[in-house]
């Protein structure tokens, strides 16, 4: 059964001239053990896509649906997502002062299953996913992203993806500004992911550089708001060597 099914998906924002149409009319497929990769240019709608999907309430649904399994995504509040199996790495992780790492993971997992975990298993899983991922174990006693650094928050972030264990995760520019040891590093933690049974990925990106890490299964190139084209790993070959301007301009024409 497919995952995770986007159709017509148009989206606006406010702005101060009134709505602002962002998405128009996005239709997409990830099934299960798939990885999607949007690429484009700045301004496109790829993180609209990503916000929208995970219900942040500065964009607007104007058309078109998105299930998961079936179950209408967009008729859940933004924890019913994260429960049904949802999970969206920001290109700007937000700072939580005064919740620690540890705290932060055990709750959010908590929220998930319902439950909250096994405290010896618990602790043993977050130093290993922390190991994995070149985090010192002192690292849990941090407060959520205060003074992190960009590889260190970007790598907290997988290890969510691996210890929360979603269905479908969506990762918003997850290389921005890493180095090429960091990227490596959040990149096998992806990998690993994708390898559990049935799971998706959709793995916005403006660079080729992390595909070289995560092959991704499609590329889509978004322009305008709209998917302008898609195929598989060769399309990503392609951009790098001839970018986005017979795309723009056909959009323009």
């Amino acid at each position: 059964m497919s995952k995770l099914v986007i159709t017509d998906l148009h989206v606006t924002v406010d702005t101060e001239d009134g709505p602002k149409e962002i998405l128009k009319g996005v239709t997409l497929t990830i099934k299960d053990g798939e990885t999607h990769a949007i690429m484009g240019p700045n301004g496109s709608g790829k993180s609209t896509l990503a916000y929208s999907i995970a219900g942040h309430p500065k964009y607007t649904i104007t058309g078109g649906t998105v299930t998961l399994d079936g179950q209408d995504v967009l008729a859940m509040t933004v924890d019913e997502r994260a429960r049904a199996g949802l999970f969206l790495a920001m290109q700007y992780p937000v700072e939580v002062p005064g919740v620690s790492v540890s705290n932060f993971l055990r709750t959010a997992k908590t929220a998930i299953d319902g439950e909250a975990p096994k405290l010896r298993t618990w602790v043993k899983d977050v130093n290993a996913a922390l190991e994995q991922l070149n985090l010192d174990p002192t690292f849990g006693t941090r407060n959520v992203n205060e003074g992190f650094s960009g590889g260190e928050k970007k790598r907290h972030e997988i290890a969510q993806l691996e210890l929360l264990d979603p269905q479908v995760a969506v990762l918003d520019e997850t290389d921005s500004g890493l180095d090429i040891d960091a990227l490596k590093v959040v990149s096998e933690g992806v990998n690993r992911f994708r390898a559990r049974e049935g799971k998706g990925v959709l793995l916005i990106t403006h660079y080729t550089r992390i595909l070289r890490y995560i092959e991704p299964d499609y590329v889509h190139v978004f322009v305008d708001g709209k998917v302008a084209e898609s195929g598989g790993k060769e399309l990503a070959d392609a951009l790098e060597a001839e970018g986005y301007d017979k795309y723009l301009k056909a959009a323009t024409a």
